[in-house]
């Protein structure tokens, strides 16, 4: 009878650990509102020497609630943007509310949380020309102020930890990327990396990690941005550089633009990984939103691509009954009140796809898609990023042309079209012969399909640059293909030139 009344408590108190271990992806409504109900952690403002600015520099510290001198705590250092200060989050992102929030939920490792000044400089107040040269320089300058000032003087005068692990780094825009440009540069420092709408001081992936593996030593990276926000670019290019360089990390795009609504709600997200016992191994899985797939019309946000090969796909068709997405297998989407059909694919192969929309039982391209002769027909396509696909990217080297031609056809008795191949600099030897490599399609596409859907003047560019190719003069006499998955035709055709 004890044994049994143990055993099911175990299997209580297992699934409380289990619940308080489960992580929203999107903070729920009214998880940046004071509740009167809940205890409320401390804001102060403390004042610190600055040996690097050459005075005295302000900064907020949130102490949790509960908060007591003889515990240790681990630290976040959260950095506002270019147009802000030390108040900035205080003031518009509630960072006390949200984190008392979830200190009542049981949601968070208790932690202590500095908000810095990070323009320094002497006057650091976010007057006149913010753009200003010496302004700017001054969000580079506080690295020094950061590590040899800040840090030093919050672990004399409170009860922190001070190794490593016990200290994260996040910031909004400008701050984001004085968080990917501090955290990256000084792993001896930070365990914990939280970059929100990185602008564009963010260094090249190159400068941030020249080893990349360094940053494996990290406990989290964790990059985010709103998908609406032009910004964009500055947190995917890291992104990209990790991926390509198998370093795990959160990539996390979320609904929003610009603005504290996506902030708060990162702040939310991130707080509660923090400090505590990481799976690297869901981080694909993590994210809200994908990247828009390249083969996208311009602006189109979607279909997007999710990390792990997941396409979600949304469509407004407000008067139809039924819409799916034929993808090979066809996917079942789900209407909202706004006309707008929204769904998510299984985990799809690396390679290009043809897909097509079918619209209450008819088979229609995907107006949001670039369209693509295959199938027999014009279809949408969509390009599934993998591993090692940067053999067919756009890079800066020098570069070929297609030149699509019309010759008269004995055999068939009429004037037929050919895509054509040449390699750089071919205008420029006009004396000079060239082998010729003739590339035929499959069984529904036709004389196009090498040149959009197989890539093949990037790949030849590619291979031209690298010394790995001779400079054919490639003629594409396609007379139809089917279901070609281009991009695995385009590994065939890049391993045959490679040899030769």
């Amino acid at each position: 009878m004890n044994k049994s009344v143990i055993l099911a408590l175990g299997f209580v108190l297992s699934g409380i650990l289990v619940s308080a271990q489960t992580l929203d992806k999107q903070a729920p409504q009214g998880f940046d509102v004071e509740n009167s109900t809940v205890p409320h952690g401390k804001i102060d403002t403390i004042q610190y020497v600055s040996k690097t600015v050459g005075t005295t520099r302000k900064a907020l510290i949130y102490t949790p609630p509960g908060f007591k001198k003889g515990d240790k705590y681990p630290v976040l250092y959260l950095l506002h943007g270019i147009g802000g200060d030390e108040k900035e989050w205080f003031n518009q992102g509630k960072p006390n509310v949200i984190l008392d929030n979830l200190y009542a939920q049981g949601k968070l490792q208790p932690m202590i949380v500095v908000l810095p000044n990070g323009r320094a400089m002497k006057d650091d107040r976010a007057t006149g020309n913010i753009m200003a040269p010496d302004k700017v320089e001054a969000f580079a300058t506080f690295e020094k102020d950061l590590l040899n000032d800040l840090i030093p003087f919050v672990e004399k005068k409170y009860p922190v930890k001070k190794d490593r692990e016990s200290r994260a780094l996040a910031g909004l825009s400008m701050g984001g990327g004085q968080t990917q440009n501090f955290a990256f540069g000084n792993i001896d420092k930070f365990a914990w990396l939280g970059a929100f709408s990185s602008a564009p001081n963010t260094k090249e992936p190159n400068q941030l990690l020249p080893n990349p593996q360094d940053a494996l030593k990290l406990k989290l990276i964790f990059i985010s941005c709103g998908d609406a926000d032009g910004l964009m670019p500055f947190s995917k290019r890291t992104s990209d550089y990790l991926k390509k360089n198998k370093v795990p990390h959160i990539f996390y795009i979320e609904p929003g633009g610009h603005d504290f609504k996506v902030w708060k709600n990162d702040l939310y997200i991130f707080s509660q990984l923090l400090f505590k016992p990481v799976d690297k191994t869901k981080f694909d899985g993590f994210t809200v939103l994908g990247i828009p797939a390249a083969t996208n019309i311009r602006n189109a946000q979607y279909p997007q691509i999710l990390p792990d090969g997941r396409v979600i796909f949304k469509v407004k068709a407000p008067d139809a009954q039924k819409v799916q997405i034929d993808l090979g297998k066809k996917y079942d989407l789900k209407k909202d009140a706004d006309g707008f059909w929204t769904g998510t694919t299984d985990a799809q192969s690396g390679s290009f796809h043809y897909y097509s929309l079918l619209i209450d039982g008819v088979a229609v391209a995907d107006p949001s898609s670039e369209t693509f002769y295959g199938m027999g027909r014009y279809a949408s396509g969509i390009d599934i990023p993998f591993e090692g696909d940067d053999f067919y990217a756009l890079k800066d080297v020098p570069h070929g042309d297609i030149r699509i031609k019309n010759f008269y056809s004995k055999i068939t008795n009429s004037w037929r079209r050919v895509f054509i191949y040449t390699p750089p600099g071919y205008d420029q030897n006009p004396s000079e012969s060239y082998p010729a490599l003739y590339i035929l399609h499959g069984g529904g596409e036709d004389e196009s399909g090498w040149a959009k859907q197989g890539k093949t003047n990037l790949i030849l560019d590619n291979l031209i640059a690298e010394g790995n190719a001779k400079k054919w003069s490639s003629l594409c006499r396609m007379q139809i293909s089917v279901r070609a998955e281009s991009e695995t035709l385009a590994s065939v055709i890049f391993r045959c030139l490679k040899k030769n």
